[in-house]
C-alpha cells in the first residue's frame, strides 16, 4: 500500500512526547543515584541500564523521524519549484486542488476539486496519470476552453485530459 505523498509526516505525537519526558526523567534519577550511591544493587543497575535502552530507542525514534521529515520537505520543496517553473513556462494555467478521489477505475479517476482562484468546488472526473493523484494534491492545468468559458456557467463536471495535467505539488495545508 502506498503512503499519501501529500502528507507531510508527523515528528512528535503526544505519546512520544511523554514517554521521552518520562524516560529522560527516569534515566536522570536512576544515573544520578547510580553514581551517588557507591555500592549498588543488582536491581538498580539492571533498571538504569533498561532506562538507557529506553532513550536509545525513543531517540532512535526522534532521529528516524526527524530524516523523514527533513526528506519529505526537500522533495516537497522540488515538487513546488518544478509546479512554478511550469505555471512560468506554460501559457494559460490554472490551480486545482484534490479534495477527495471518489472512485478509481483503470482508464482515470472521479475526483472532487476546488478551484483555487474562484474557490470553486466541483466533480471532476482526470484521466489516468503516470502517477497517482491524492488528496491534498495542488494540480496544475491547462483549462480546457471547451469547457470554461467567461460569463458561461460552470460545467457540472469538469473533464481533465491527461495531456492538461502540466505539475502537481503537496498542498500548502500539508
Amino acid at each position: 500500500m502506498d503512503t499519501n505523498p501529500v502528507l507531510k509526516p508527523r515528528l512528535a505525537t503526544p505519546a512520544l512526547i511523554l514517554s521521552s519526558v518520562a524516560i529522560a526523567a527516569c534515566v536522570f534519577y536512576l544515573v544520578g543515584t547510580v553514581a551517588a550511591d557507591g555500592p549498588v544493587s543488582l536491581f538498580l543497575l539492571v533498571t538504569a541500564a533498561m532506562a538507557l535502552v529506553a532513550a536509545a530507542v525513543a531517540g532512535a525514534v526522534w532521529l528516524v523521524r526527524a530524516r523523514r521529515r527533513r526528506s519529505w520537505m526537500a522533495g516537497a520543496n522540488e515538487k513546488w519549484d518544478h509546479f512554478n517553473d511550469t505555471k512560468r513556462s506554460s501559457g494559460t494555467t490554472a490551480e486545482l486542488t484534490v479534495l477527495s478521489v471518489d472512485a478509481l477505475e483503470p482508464t482515470g479517476s472521479w475526483i472532487t476539486i476546488k478551484w483555487n482562484r474562484f474557490d470553486h468546488v466541483q466533480p471532476a472526473w482526470i484521466e489516468a496519470l503516470p502517477e497517482p493523484i491524492w488528496p491534498g494534491s495542488v494540480l496544475l492545468i491547462s483549462p480546457d476552453p471547451a469547457q470554461i468559458r467567461p460569463g458561461a456557467p460552470w460545467p457540472a463536471t469538469y473533464c481533465i485530459r491527461a495531456s492538461d495535467s502540466l505539475a502537481w505539488a503537496p498542498g500548502n495545508e500539508a
